[in-house]
């Protein structure tokens, strides 16, 4: 009733500052979430590629309300973690991040990127498929829920033209 009133948003690039704003929402989207450290880490990494989505207030106001993270090596990226507030889930915040990253991917001259998804994550899964992600491979026990048991994840794979 409160919340953000949102009317506008855009993506863009982001580094090292934005590492606790990728943190706390990490935090909501994980079992195991990654440290504020270890996303000040990889955002100052030159071979990792992060992006977000910010939403804008009628107030001006502009907060992060979804990331993307990837590594790219030669001609090869994979997708680290994406991640979208929790309250912004099934409104196209992840549709629009991975776009977006696809296309930076391919304009920095990424030929295939790859990506690690839990086998029951059917939502993300159908993200991925509407994107050309293929599957080819499966890693067993992958995953550790918070309720501790192991989840299989997919090996995913989108080559671009």
């Amino acid at each position: 009733m409160f919340g953000w009133p949102r009317t506008s948003a855009s993506i863009r690039r982001i580094g090292p500052a934005f590492a606790a704003a990728c943190a706390k929402i990490h935090a909501q989207s994980f079992a195991h979430a990654w440290t504020l450290a270890e996303f000040e880490s990889l955002l100052a990494g030159r071979d990792v590629v992060g992006e977000a989505a910010f939403a804008t207030s009628l107030f001006g106001g502009r907060r992060l309300t979804g990331f993307v993270l990837s590594r790219r090596g030669a001609d090869t990226a994979e997708i680290l973690t994406i991640a979208v507030t929790p309250a912004l889930r099934h409104k196209g915040v992840g549709a629009a991040l991975l776009g977006r990253h696809l296309a930076t991917l391919a304009a920095e001259g990424a030929k295939s990127l790859f990506l690690e998804v839990e086998t029951d994550n059917r939502a993300a899964r159908a993200l991925y498929r509407r994107f050309g992600f293929a599957e080819v491979g499966e890693r067993k026990a992958y995953y550790r829920r918070a309720d501790g048991i192991a989840a299989s994840a997919l090996v995913l794979r989108r080559d671009f033209d």
